[in-house]
Parts: structure tokens; sequence; C-alpha cells
């Protein structure tokens, strides 16, 4: 078994008195997709914020390819490789497709690069070419969505954290964003931690997944074992396969 890519170990999270992650431990191996399932104020959202640098830990580490970014900022954590595609996507809808994914590359300097990753992006998502002059708010929820895709890979990631990919969209466009999310995974090989509320569709992609409650991991397994596990059933699947 390779070394993980991402890896979270003993991660403790406060809000004022209130704790919000308690010995919170993870990991993402290179070209995985890993679901992180839970309920509502189960700390999906804290552990995301987390892994980018936007929360520090009272405790615990985060490390990237073994190396320790508990205290590194969000910026440096974006140029060693991490990525995010954010709940309800926050495009700038004010500025053009063009401009979006340009913003994506703010870390980088190659121009020739850059603009090698740009036409790149174009070939990969022909509806972007076909609107990339056309202002971001503008877009369809599901180009939205492919358009915050395109924006993260533009920095290269080794690691996309996705949080919500599927809020708000039709259920024809969320089964397109899941096989987005699969050919991304295979085509560029970026692997992917993925909060997602609908459990059974983030596990129907993911190679693992892990279960948050109140702030601790209580199941982590293969995707496939989580879906015939009684308890995901039960707690976070639902009749309906809805967590």
């Amino acid at each position: 078994m390779s070394s993980p890519l991402l890896e979270l170990d003993g991660i403790d999270v406060f809000y004022g008195p209130a704790q919000a992650l308690e010995a919170v431990g993870l990991h993402v191996g290179p070209g995985e997709i890993v679901s992180l399932l839970g309920g509502n104020a189960s700390g999906k959202s804290t552990t995301m914020k987390t892994i980018l640098g936007l929360v520090r830990p009272r405790a615990g580490s985060v490390r990237l390819d073994g190396a320790d970014i508990t205290r590194t900022s969000t910026p440096r954590r974006i140029r060693a490789g991490i990525a995010s595609v954010p709940e309800a996507r926050r495009v700038f809808g004010q500025m053009t497709v063009t401009e979006n994914l340009l913003a994506g590359a703010y870390t980088r300097h190659n121009r020739r690069e850059i603009a090698a990753d740009l036409d790149r992006m174009y070939a990969q998502f022909p509806r972007l070419a076909q609107r990339r002059r056309q202002a971001a708010g503008t877009l369809s929820g599901g180009e939205q969505q492919m358009l915050a895709f395109a924006r993260a890979l533009m920095s290269r990631p080794r690691l996309i954290c996705m949080d919500e990919p599927t809020m708000g969209l039709s259920p024809l466009l969320v089964d397109q964003v899941l096989d987005e999310i699969v050919r991304l995974n295979a085509e560029f090989g970026v692997a992917v931690l993925m909060v997602e509320q609908q459990a059974q569709l983030a596990l129907s992609i993911a190679h693992r997944g892990y279960v948050l409650a109140t702030g601790r991991i209580v199941l982590s397994g293969t995707a496939a074992d989580l879906l015939d596990d009684p308890a995901v059933q039960e707690a976070y699947l639902g009749r309906d396969g809805r967590s």
C-alpha cells in the first residue's frame, strides 16, 4: 500500500469552549476518491476547513506527502497541491469564465504553462469553451459546477477537496457532476475528498468513506462495506438513500 497523500491524525478543533472535532483521523491515498459523510453539525465542514488551513486545530496534525502542514497558510497549501471546490460553487459571478479559470492559477507564475492549462480546460470542458467570455454568474448550475472543477484544476492539484458538489442541482445534473468527478479522477489522477449530503450517491463513486458524528469518526471502510452496513443505512442513508 502506498503512503497517504493526506493524513489527519488526532485532530481536535474548538470554537471557543465548544469542541467541534475530537481525535479525528483519516487519510486519502494518491488517486483515491474518499467520501466524508455525516449529518448536520457532525463536523464535516470543520474537517474540510482544517485541511485547507482555514481552521487551526488545538491538537493533532495535518500531513501532506508526509510533511507536517498543520501550521501552514492556505496559499502555501494550495501551492503544495491542495485545491478546493467550495459549497455552492462560489464562482466569481461578475468575472468571465476565462477570468475565473485564471484566478485558479493565482499561485502560479509560468505564463506559458498557465496558457497551456487553460487550453486543456477548454478541451476537457467544451461547454466552458463556448462560454469563455460569458459572465460566470449567468451560467447554469451545472455549468458553474464544471467551472468550479476546472478552476480548481488550474492550480495543478494533487488533492481536490469538494464540499457538497451536488448541492442545489437537479437529479440529471447530479448524475452528470458525479460522472465528471470520476472522469477527472481517472484522467488527471487527482485524489478527491468529498463531503456530500447525498451519502448513497457519494459512496457509489468513492473508493472509501468515513462517517462523522458529533465531531468524531464513528465508522470507516470501503464504500461497498459502508453501503452494506446496517448502521450506515439506518443513521445516514435512510430509506431513500439520503443522509
